[in-house]
């Protein structure tokens, strides 16, 4: 089974940014997501989401 959730560190090695910044970049996926009314967890994606806003990984899931 496929794993829903990135974690901060995978999200650093595919955007090739620290892993504080990853942190930035889930907090601020995860307040769009909480204002549209989904559960969100602290410090994990939506894999699906993200890979919905990052345009490189579009590319790759096409």
């Amino acid at each position: 089974m496929e794993k829903l959730y990135y974690t901060a560190k995978e999200v650093a090695e595919m955007l090739d940014v620290s892993v504080s910044h990853a942190y930035k970049v889930i907090r601020e996926a995860n307040k769009e997501l909480s204002s549209k009314g989904f559960y969100v967890r602290a410090g994990r994606v939506s894999r699906k989401y993200l890979d919905s806003k990052v345009y490189d990984l579009c590319d790759k899931t096409a």
